[in-house]
């Protein structure tokens, strides 16, 4: 192998080694790309000229449409946040699930899909989820570990069920339809969901005193209270769900404005609770600039990183390496999602989707999977795949972000062992439910074949 072979893959070494140092990610992709380009220019495999296409992809990022879509996810999640439309629909869900076996943590579990079916924010999911839901949970005497996997699992589905800002994302890098992606991810994102209430009811089933029941004192006692309990905690969000993902499916709003219908949306889930300022609305607005802006800030390294490290034939090199392992199409896409799930231990999904998406999503797109799946559909298959692998970077340890942010806001007798232990069998199921997809891959692929065509 050459230096020119080489030069490449120590890219990703210096990647690897500069994200240690808690330099933000967004420098730390940049310098890199412009450190190689210039490597690459002292060594005849780089030129000058070339650093000129850069501004030109960078402003193709600002020019994009579909990621404005982004802010306002983002804005539309804070803001229901903010508004108390959670806490009711927490409230909601544990008072109906009350006599079910494990009806709490079954109502995180359902709290957390239907939250992330109106926001893509993990971070705010899972902190917001375990501030409203771990003290109780640790009231009603339920086992720590129980509690801290099922709030970190059902908090990180935002990452797959649209709204998801990460399939936006894979979307522009793929050059691909937002709205197919987004309906090609709701079967396998409720998948999950039902695979995690499955498990909790079973378990608590048949070990009852790991989640005590909630006494019957607890919520209305009358049809009447019933009702204006339903009206107020979980009618405004699944309304809210319908107006976004229904607009999407039903073809009657690009995601973009579905997007704008969601932010518009949530201001008036807010204005109704009673919970609309001007300083909610301020906070709203700079908490989603700031996230937007770090998110953009990463896009503009990452087209940094990513356009040097294909100047110097970056993709030829890992597409020789995969093509010269001697793999059929099964192994190839196999070996591809056991490095993604690998990379997960110790990088964001963010990192990983802007790097490794691009290089590998051709190679998959060019292998033959015969009566499997249709050469059409393999691509926003992979990309479903990849999505389902990268929930589990938020869980995996030493560097799960759902881990930390849970850690970060919990009561202080929630130890980080507890929720290391915890989250393992959301982790295998997680992995079950992508053998699923990769077995049947319908499962991704039927909705957008009978909605889009």
């Amino acid at each position: 192998m050459y230096f020119e072979d080489v030069l490449p893959l120590l890219m990703f070494v210096a990647l690897a080694v500069f994200l240690f140092t808690g330099y933000p990610v967004g420098f730390v992709l940049g310098g890199i790309g412009l450190a190689f380009g210039f490597i690459g220019i002292y060594f005849g495999l780089f030129s000058e000229l070339e650093f000129f296409n850069l501004p030109l992809r960078i402003w193709g990022i600002a020019d994009n449409l579909v990621l404005v879509a982004i802010p306002m996810f983002i804005f539309m999640g804070t803001m229901l946040e903010r508004s108390g439309v959670a806490a009711g629909l927490l409230h909601c869900l544990q008072v109906l699930l009350r006599r079910t076996p494990g009806g709490l943590a079954l109502a995180v579990i359902l709290m957390g899909t239907i939250m992330a079916a109106t926001t893509g924010i993990i971070g705010a999911s899972v902190v917001m989820i375990t501030l409203m839901a771990l003290p109780v949970m640790i009231e009603r005497k339920y086992d720590m570990r129980l509690a801290t996997g099922a709030i970190a699992s059902s908090g990180t589905l935002g990452i797959l069920i649209p709204p998801s800002i990460m399939l936006v994302i894979m979307a522009d890098l793929l050059s691909r339809s937002v709205g197919t992606l987004f309906v090609a991810a709701v079967f396998p994102g409720f998948l999950l969901s039902v695979i995690y209430v499955v498990y909790v009811y079973f378990l608590c089933r048949f070990k009852p005193h790991l989640a005590p029941p909630l006494p019957d004192d607890v919520g209305p006692q009358s049809t009447s209270e019933l009702i204006g309990l339903l009206a107020r905690g979980f009618i405004p969000p699944v309304v809210l769900i319908v107006l976004v993902l229904g607009s999407i499916i039903a073809g009657w709003a690009t995601p973009t404005e579905a997007a704008g219908v969601g932010a518009f949306g949530s201001i008036i889930l807010a204005l109704v609770n009673g919970k609309l300022s001007f300083k909610v609305l301020n906070d709203v607005v700079q908490r989603t600039a700031l996230t937007n802006g770090m998110l953009f800030f990463i896009f503009i390294g990452a087209t940094a990183f990513s356009y040097v490290f294909r100047a110097l034939g970056g993709d030829f090199v890992i597409e020789d390496l995969i093509n010269s392992s001697g793999f059929g199409p099964w192994g190839i896409l196999i070996l591809i999602l056991a490095v993604v799930f690998f990379l997960g231990f110790f990088f964001d999904w963010i990192e990983i989707t802007l790097i490794v998406l691009p290089v590998f999503a051709p190679i998959v797109q060019g292998l033959n999977f015969g009566d499997h799946i249709s050469g059409t559909d393999v691509v926003y298959w992979f990309a479903i795949l990849i999505a389902v692998n990268l929930q589990t970077s938020f869980l995996t340890p030493p560097f799960g972000f759902a881990l930390f942010y849970m850690k970060g806001v919990a009561p202080p007798e929630v130890k980080i062992q507890d929720i290391y232990v915890g989250i393992i069998p959301f982790v295998i199921l997680q992995l079950i439910g992508l053998g699923l997809v990769i077995a049947f891959p319908a499962i991704a692929m039927w909705l957008p074949g009978v909605v889009l065509d």
